[in-house]
């Protein structure tokens, strides 16, 4: 299964920078400008109450994601279609957050989703383009696999507090 990425694009962001902007470029996901033309799916949102876990892959062929400056996210408000998931534990490898965990870009939320998901060929297909897309893949490894491996968001939660508690 082939899972598309849509993007609510605020256009905030260092256009040079912007791994949204980089992945409509290459194909891989659709930009939209307003809310209202963001279709429904998988809302990648850190402020849901539930995680995103393997459960959510049955029920949607779409993820979405608002890619808006971690400053302003917030106050975003996240009013987009669709069931709204949290990702849980993953440390960024992007060059401005390398090493930060939760303040993942765009392109770092949809393949953390995809991992998560079982689609983890996909995952690797739209960091490779980024220099440092697979070093994202080597940091979260061990978490990724263990989120996959659940059966529920509450397994997920379960991995997450786990995992952390070992770190």
């Amino acid at each position: 299964m082939r899972v598309h990425l849509h993007v609510r694009y605020e256009g905030d962001d260092d256009p040079e920078k912007c791994s949204a902007r980089k992945l409509e470029r290459l194909g891989h996901a659709t930009l939209h400008r307003s809310a209202r033309a963001t279709p429904p799916g998988i809302v990648l949102n850190p402020f849901a109450e539930q995680a995103l876990s393997p459960a959510d892959a049955a029920r949607y062929d779409r993820l979405v994601a608002l890619d808006c400056s971690w400053v302003t996210a917030e106050r975003e408000a996240f009013d987009l279609d669709g069931v709204h998931r949290s990702l849980p534990f993953l440390v960024a490898a992007n060059p401005i957050n390398y090493g930060t965990a939760f303040q993942l870009n765009t392109v770092e939320a949809f393949a953390g989703a995809l991992a998560i998901l079982g689609e983890r060929d996909q995952a690797a297909e739209i960091l490779e383009t980024f220099s440092w897309g697979q070093t994202f893949l080597d940091l979260n490894e061990e978490p990724l696999r263990r989120y996959a491996d659940c059966a529920d968001s509450g397994e997920v939660v379960a991995v997450q507090d786990d995992y952390l508690a070992e770190e």
